[in-house]
């Protein structure tokens, strides 16, 4: 494990691909961190940067207040990399010329490689041309001093530009991007200039958040709202195993999970890790307050608030408690302190029990909030968690209660269960589960006239739903053969009584949505 904390900054000017840069670098285990260009947080330790790089955005530098670095980070004596607008501000904040050229380019380019430089290490050759992708209407039209041209393209004649002497470097193109050849490397060489270890690994992450947490917590108690998903799991092992007994999860089976999900949960927790937990059969709670509830936001409101009641109640019952746990992810934590002013975490209320730290007055213990996705993944395979939930498919807060548009009734919510364990079982059978991001059934409040033997039926219509995805944000259908969706019908239909319709969907994100409601 590293001695000193390494951390290379990313300073975001309102880029659509920030998160991709920081994506990029940790790739390479190399820790990576977010900051707005206009809300550096004071928490920083400056002895800790490493290296900096400056995101692109939707601005243009010459435009009057124009965002800008601020200018302590080029006193840092550190490697600075700039890409699109982070290029041109390193060119407008240290003297040199930025104009429109009313030339846009936006897509692929040809990069012709001008002379040798670190950042083109094993990839880039002089006078070779290379793809890379672009999107800029503005470009540098004069350098600032100490700096040279190193490759150009046909709109962009400094396309990248370097000072040697003080390590800064800038990029019109994207490297983050699949479409920029060997951009990850190029990302990779900018690292090995700012002189990283390459060594922040899962392993590390936790030996530094297990000093963090203990000085934190010291001997109080730490409650866990435990829902069976990847995140909530991570975080009460990693607890666990940091804090021992002075953890307690409580898990609250609202009536809207999966087939024997709950079972699963308790016995995995309970008996398997030797977790404290306090298990609540609140299901009757749940459906009594969704009777008659057909809105989709009025079934999240009512599920948020609820869960948040009977969390509250059963956590007053341990008594003596200091801190809440929650699985807060770092594309979250970006979002709450972005600089256009991005929506608060809490926006996920029923997920991270948002509303309860105040109400109860609590203290936060977030483990995952420096950590993506795929990462937090890594860390559960780290901690032991088995592959069966670290790979599962994501599962949305309010459960099958928006998986069951309408009014959600116990009889539509079991035939929902049966239909969806089925789907999910041949789904793994066939092997191709961890090719899909997420699968599941959908109960739809339509009947439709069938035939079963001689006998006429009017019965449910079942919703399949397949997509690939690598964060959710956008996500395309999975093509199943169409002897595999047939074999799945007919499957569902002979085996769930209350279904006679099977449909498959095939809309992509945008310009729907992946859940139903």
């Amino acid at each position: 494990m590293q001695n000193k904390k390494e951390i290379i900054l990313i300073i975001d000017f309102g880029s659509q691909l920030t998160q991709l840069i920081a994506r990029r670098v940790r790739e390479w285990d190399v820790y990576s961190e977010i900051q707005p260009f206009n809300k550096i947080s004071e928490d920083i330790n400056k002895t800790d940067i490493c290296g900096v790089i400056f995101s692109g955005g939707p601005h243009s530098v010459i435009e009057a207040n124009a965002p800008s670095a601020p200018q302590w980070l080029f006193k840092l004596n550190v490697p600075i990399l700039g890409i699109c607008y982070g290029q041109q501000t390193i060119v407008n904040q240290l003297g040199g010329e930025v104009i429109n050229t009313g030339k846009r380019e936006y897509g692929n380019s040809s990069l012709t490689i001008l002379s040798e430089s670190p950042l083109f290490k094993n990839i880039w050759e002089e006078d070779n041309d290379y793809q890379v992708w672009m999107s800029h209407g503005d470009s540098v039209n004069r350098l600032p001093n100490d700096f040279e041209v190193i490759a150009k393209t046909e709109n962009a004649p400094y396309a990248a530009i370097s000072c040697e002497a003080k390590k800064y470097y800038g990029l019109q193109f994207h490297p983050e991007v699949s479409h920029t050849i060997n951009g990850n490397i190029l990302i990779k060489n900018f690292l090995d200039i700012c002189g990283v270890s390459f060594d922040w690994t899962m392993a590390s992450f936790f030996e530094v958040q297990k000093a963090q947490i203990q000085t934190k917590v010291k001997d109080d108690r730490v409650i866990c709202g435990l829902s069976g998903g990847v995140d909530s799991s991570v975080v009460a092992v990693l607890l666990h195993k940091i804090i021992g007994s002075q953890l307690t999860c409580i898990y609250i089976d609202n009536g809207l999970m999966r087939k024997n999900e709950s079972e699963q949960v308790v016995s995995l927790f309970k008996k398997y890790y030797k977790i404290s937990l306090v298990h609540v059969d609140a299901s009757e709670i749940f459906l009594k307050k969704l009777s008659n509830i057909s809105d989709p936001e009025k079934k999240r409101k009512i599920i948020g608030s609820v869960f948040i009641d009977v969390f509250e109640e059963e956590a007053s019952k341990i008594g003596n408690v200091d801190f809440l746990a929650q699985g807060t992810l770092y594309p979250d934590v970006i979002e709450s302190v972005s600089f256009t002013g991005g929506p608060s975490v809490t926006i996920k209320s029923h997920h991270n029990v948002g509303g309860l730290p105040e109400k109860m007055n609590l203290k936060l213990v977030e483990p995952l909030r420096q950590l993506f996705k795929d990462e937090v993944r890594l860390l559960g395979k780290e901690l032991g968690l088995p592959n069966s939930l670290i790979s599962r498919h994501p599962f949305p807060g309010p459960g099958l209660a928006i998986r069951c548009p309408g009014e959600i009734t116990m009889e539509k919510l079991e035939i929902l269960r049966n239909a969806d364990e089925i789907y999910i079982d041949e789904i793994k059978k066939a092997g191709l589960y961890n090719d899909i991001w997420q699968a599941f059934a959908v109960l739809l409040p339509t009947r439709t006239v069938g035939v079963m033997g001689d006998a006429r039926t009017y019965e449910y219509v079942c919703a399949l739903r397949a997509v690939t995805s690598v964060d959710g944000m956008t996500a395309d259908i999975y093509h199943f053969k169409s002897e595999f969706l047939a074999y799945l019908s007919n499957k569902i239909i002979n085996s769930v009584k209350g279904i006679n319709r099977v449909v498959y969907d095939v809309t992509s994100k945008p310009p729907g949505t992946i859940e139903w409601e």
